[in-house]
């Protein structure tokens, strides 16, 4: 099927499971509307086409996989990915327009604003569904699931290239291990350590701005209230329906600080209430998963069958990962897969030809 319509499709599928686990009736319809939007695109590229949507609109195994991750992780790692995919074809779609030199109308833009556009004409709308509605699409947890893909990305290309490194320069299976699993311990606590130090750095930065905006709202209710409706009106909400929400957000004054910290500091309180220690944790695991994959063979056997183990596991493992990015991407998983495996094995066989040029200089 063309790769277009079956992108449609997924997305009418997932903007329908979004609707069915939320809560919020208003934003419930934003969600029903939007995959009726995504069907009736669908429904176009077919016409055209002359395809027959009939028997096709069943979504493809990465739009599975996403409502799967929605089931156990929450639907708002679906949301981040949708909104990440909706970029990438808006962005593809001007470059496009713009290598052609055709004219760019605005319909290119992504679907984030047609989302904000509908919840703002919902009747009953107010500012607290605004508030929880740009919430929910800026700190989706669909970084968490990349940053997951990449870590273990990061573990199994440094040391499988390390113990390729080590492997052509001595055949030694003691000396080989032991790389390895130095090289899986040192990485995964540096990338720990690292991960502790952004994480703790980041929020004791905004944890200063976040007080000073606090005080400011203590000291000039009314300048904040003026400056939340300015900037509503600069994203293009209606002035007085501007002024009705900041009215209405200002009622509560944690709620209001909040608002504030998002729209004026681009803070997202939530994500500061993560624990470092927690993030350096996950870090540490995630690589160590990675790191741990080229090793395994070198614990059982050694010499030229280990090495050979040792590839055939990383290239799988490589080949999962570039699948799993594909879940972002959206690109084709076997071309992506097997680009995975391309670059991850060309970094190996660098290190065990340079591992091969110092063992013989050595010797």
């Amino acid at each position: 099927m063309n790769k277009t319509i079956q992108t449609e499709i997924d997305a009418c599928f997932l903007y329908q499971k979004l609707a069915e686990h939320e809560e919020d009736p208003i934003i419930v319809n934003v969600f029903r509307q939007m995959s009726d939007i995504e069907k009736s695109h669908a429904e176009a590229f077919a016409k055209k086409e002359n395809i027959s949507l009939e028997n096709l609109m069943q979504p493809s195994w990465r739009a599975k996989t996403l409502n799967l991750i929605g089931k156990i992780f929450g639907y708002d790692y679906v949301l981040g990915s949708l909104m990440d995919t909706e970029k990438s074809i808006s962005s593809a779609i001007i470059s496009a327009k713009k290598k052609n030199n055709q004219a760019i109308t605005g319909s290119e833009t992504m679907h984030v604003s047609i989302l904000r556009t509908i919840l703002e004409k919902e009747n009953g709308a107010t500012g607290a569904q605004l508030s929880k509605f740009e919430k929910k699409h800026r700190s989706v947890g669909g970084n968490a699931i990349r940053a997951a893909v990449l870590g273990g990305n990061d573990g199994l290309v440094s040391n499988f290239s390390l113990i390729m490194g080590i492997a052509g320069a001595t055949a030694a299976q003691e000396g080989v291990l032991l790389a390895g699993l130095a090289g899986l311990l040192a990485g995964a606590l540096s990338m720990a350590l690292g991960e502790w130090i952004s994480v703790k750095s980041s929020q004791e930065l905004y944890e200063n701005q976040m007080q000073i905006e606090m005080e400011e709202l203590e000291t000039n209710p009314e300048g904040e209230m003026k400056e939340l409706a300015l900037i509503y009106i600069a994203k293009g909400i209606p002035e007085s329906q501007a002024h009705e929400m900041a009215a209405e957000i200002m009622k509560d004054k944690t709620h209001a600080h909040d608002v504030l910290v998002k729209e004026e500091l681009g803070i997202n309180a939530e994500e500061l209430k993560g624990s470092a220690v927690e993030a350096a944790i996950y870090s540490f695991i995630l690589f160590a998963i990675g790191a741990v994959i080229p090793v395994i063979p070198f614990m059982f056997t050694n010499g030229m069958q280990a090495v050979i183990l040792s590839v055939s596991m990383s290239a799988v493992g490589l080949f999962l990962i570039g699948a799993a990015i594909t879940l972002f991407t959206g690109k084709n998983v076997w071309y992506s897969g097997f680009r995975q495996v391309l670059f991850g094995l060309a970094a190996a066989a660098v290190t065990f030809g340079i591992g091969k040029l110092i063992g013989v200089s050595l010797g």
